[in-house]
C-alpha cells in the first residue's frame, strides 16, 4: 500500500478476535500495513456500527469519507485503489 498517496484514499481493517493478541499476530502474518482497529468481540462497537458480519473486514473510503468497497482483497483491493485513485485525476469518472 506504500505506493498508494494516503491522502487519496484509506483501508481500515476491524478485527474482533477473542485477544488483541491474536489480532496482532493476524496482522504480522498477513502483513498488512494499513490501519487495523480491534474490536473486542464480534458485538463489538466498531462491528456493530459498521454492520460487520465478517472477520477481518476491510473497507476501502474515498477521499470524501464514502465507503467505495468492502472485502476486498488481493488483486481485486489493488484493482479497487487503482479505480479510486484514476477517479480523483480525473479518468473513469463516474457519470
Amino acid at each position: 500500500m506504500e505506493k498508494h498517496p494516503a491522502d487519496q484514499f484509506a483501508i481500515v481493517g476491524v478485527n474482533s478476535d477473542k485477544t488483541i493478541e491474536t489480532a496482532r499476530e493476524v496482522v504480522k502474518k498477513n502483513e498488512l500495513s494499513w490501519k487495523n482497529f480491534y474490536d473486542g468481540s464480534t458485538s463489538g462497537a466498531i462491528a456493530t456500527r459498521w454492520n460487520v458480519n465478517g472477520w477481518p473486514t476491510i473497507y476501502v473510503i474515498d477521499a470524501a469519507g464514502i465507503i467505495r468497497y468492502k472485502d476486498v482483497r488481493g488483486d481485486e483491493l489493488d484493482a479497487a485503489i487503482e479505480r479510486l485513485l484514476a477517479e480523483s485525476e480525473g479518468v473513469g469518472k463516474p457519470e
